[in-house]
């Protein structure tokens, strides 16, 4: 008797061991992982490489890391926390992809469709062949259409350099991107300005994300920034995520550092770090301008990773979170700007999806089917679906990550670079 009690026991407690695993079996952000994480953004704060840095991790529906070192504003001696609120710049992206998304949802458009049919600006574009003897462009017809899906991927052809002979200066004197302009006025400049190149044949980032945004508004007949309220932040409950930043929230806004020519920081003034977000502008851009609360970017990124849900809201249909993270970059399209460096990635719609795993141990480490992008002040987000894991990074330093802070980031959740499996 007292033997058969026993057995049932130890096979209860077999039980729970194997149904329960230890978190080192099961998840890949360990104790091991959070030493190498602390250890990491402490030594660019400790350094004077950053002034300030913050990163959250949540694995399989449980957030397992948060942590901040260092000060969101230096001069003050305000500390980095939870509460500080920076400028997300590019990972506004994804957001505006997630409000282009809805009306996709709802049949208002195909990804196919050529851009003009909803935009008449876009009717009829000339390319870009270079200069003559006169310095004067030389243009021709464009191939065919820029589509709808051209602006998700950036394969529009809209130029994005300063150092185009002739068209840059068109496009300085254009100034689509001004302010004082609207979404509208914006895409008038935008496209009466010569495409670089032909419409799906490369891939430059650049302005696709703000024609995205005027898309919707034209689309929605609703100001871009309504909808994006109406239909994104407010279900999602993103109640610190804004374009204005009114009085009430500037105390717990990151000071920007600009990183100097011999390594130092030197805070950028307040007056060109905050000219955007503390002036009411006629401009809501799709491709920038929002800041956030790490918390807050956690929600979106929990809604993706969740296929679309958020409680028990659907912001978006599974099939269409499974299409924004799917590669749509052929082959064909071999030159790709800087995408590269960001390891063996294609695009979706407003993010780079890693398509094959890092191949040595200088490339960018993250799993196949990730999907990620940053922001110019060096912020950081991926998505590991495989993992079921989430990553923020909230830092503000310009330039974008000259000091290899995102590599860094990646290897310390990653561990150390192994070759994949065949």
């Amino acid at each position: 008797m007292r033997y058969a009690f026993w057995t049932i026991i130890l096979f209860q407690l077999l039980f729970i061991a194997c149904s329960s695993p230890t978190e080192t079996s099961t998840l890949l952000f360990d104790n091991a992982a959070r030493n190498r994480v602390d250890s990491t953004l402490n030594a660019f704060v400790q350094a004077g490489k950053v002034a300030g840095i913050s990163a959250l991790i949540y694995e399989k529906g449980e957030e397992r890391y948060f942590q901040a070192f260092g000060y969101a504003d230096r001069e003050q001696q305000k500390p980095m926390t939870r509460e500080t609120m920076v400028q997300i710049y590019s990972m506004t992206k994804p957001i505006t992809g997630t409000a282009l998304m809805k009306l996709y949802e709802r049949g208002i458009f195909e990804l196919d469709d050529p851009l003009e049919k909803h935009l008449p600006e876009f009717s009829n574009m000339k390319v870009y062949q270079g200069v003559d003897e006169n310095g004067e462009m030389i243009l021709s017809e464009a191939d065919r259409s820029i589509t709808v899906r051209d602006i998700t991927r950036h394969t529009a052809g809209f130029p994005n350099r300063d150092n185009i002979p002739g068209l840059s200066e068109v496009m300085r004197e254009k100034d689509a991107r001004n302010y004082n302009n609207t979404l509208a006025s914006m895409a008038e400049k935008i496209g009466s300005t010569p495409l670089w190149f032909q419409p799906g044949t490369q891939w430059e980032y650049g302005l696709c994300v703000d024609v995205q945004a005027y898309l919707v508004e034209k689309l929605s007949g609703m100001p871009y920034g309504e909808f994006l309220q109406k239909e994104v932040l407010d279900p999602l409950e993103m109640n610190e995520t804004m374009y204005f930043v009114p009085e009430e929230y500037r105390d717990r806004m990151a000071a920007v550092y600009e990183r100097q020519t011999d390594g130092t920081l030197a805070r950028q003034n307040d007056s060109i770090a905050y000219r955007f977000s503390y002036n009411h502008w006629p401009l809501t851009p799709g491709g920038f301008g929002l800041s956030s609360t790490i918390d807050d970017y956690l929600k979106f990124t929990k809604m993706l990773l969740n296929e679309g849900k958020h409680g028990d809201q659907i912001i978006l249909e599974p099939s269409t979170v499974e299409l924004m993270r799917t590669n749509h970059l052929p082959d064909s399209i071999k030159e790709r700007s800087w995408l590269p460096h960001r390891g063996q990635v294609g695009f979706g719609i407003d993010f780079a999806v890693r398509i094959a795993p890092p191949q040595d141990a200088q490339e960018n480490q993250g799993n196949v089917g990730e999907f990620f992008w940053d922001g110019a002040l060096s912020t950081l987000f991926f998505i590991d679906p495989e993992n079921e894991l989430i990553a923020i990074m909230f830092v503000q330093l310009t330039p974008y990550d000259g000091i290899g802070l995102h590599k860094a980031f990646r290897d310390a959740v990653y561990g150390p670079w192994k070759p994949a499996a065949n």
